[in-house]
């Protein structure tokens, strides 16, 4: 009687250790929720290798720009008749957009360069370039032609450059609405210009205050 006893007693215990050793819901959710994140990570760091996936890290990135939400530092230049400023915006040290303005008598230019590990994915430039357009020496009216180019990129090649051009005139009450110009394909973008210039942004990364050329 006693050792039937006992065995019922040992059943009963090794029952009880196997119920503990199963995860709760709780933990099993968990695991599932982190296997989430990692999946998703790696899906958007794969994700640069389109046009779709290229637009969705801009837009995420905009947004914080946009925001205020990235770190920055700057600097300022001259280059002989050329004036240009640099911001650099960083999130977590690691460095997200390049922004550079550069303008001179009759032309200014603004770009974004959006960057991944050092490489670009997506640079925006907008060009500008004014002239006299009639009036008179007291009230002159003048004419701007714009060029904004949209070059997408993987592995530093570029996959796909839109272009769009208007022109703005102080002579008209009103002005074209970039928005409702539709872009055109650009065939003739270069990459190794957009290198070279994100090469001497790069290089200058650590200056501070006002400079000469870059």
């Amino acid at each position: 009687m006693k050792n039937l006893l006992l065995i019922l007693s040992l059943i009963l215990l090794v029952s009880c250790k196997k119920g503990n050793d199963k995860p709760s819901e709780n933990d099993v959710l968990k695991d599932t929720s982190t296997s989430k994140v990692i999946e998703d990570s790696l899906r958007s760091n794969n994700n640069l290798i389109s046009i779709d996936g290229i637009k969705k890290e801009y837009n995420l990135i905009n947004s914080k720009l946009t925001a205020k939400k990235l770190d920055s530092v700057s600097f300022d230049y001259e280059c002989e008749e050329r004036s240009g400023n640099v911001v650099y915006y960083s999130e977590n040290g690691i460095l997200k957009v390049i922004k550079h303005f550069t303008a001179d008598s009759h032309y200014s230019s603004t770009e974004k360069y959006f960057l991944n590990e050092g490489h670009p994915y997506f640079v925006f430039r907008d060009e500008t370039v004014w002239n006299f357009d009639g009036g008179t020496p007291e009230k002159p009216e003048t004419k701007d032609d714009v060029t904004q180019t949209r070059m997408y990129f993987s592995k530093d090649k570029i996959i796909q450059c839109l272009e769009k051009k208007f022109t703005i005139k102080s002579s008209l009450p009103t002005k074209p609405d970039p928005e409702n110009i539709p872009n055109k394909q650009n065939k003739n973008c270069s990459a190794n210009e957009v290198q070279k210039t994100l090469e001497l942004l790069l290089k200058n990364r650590n200056k501070k205050g006002k400079i000469n050329c870059l």
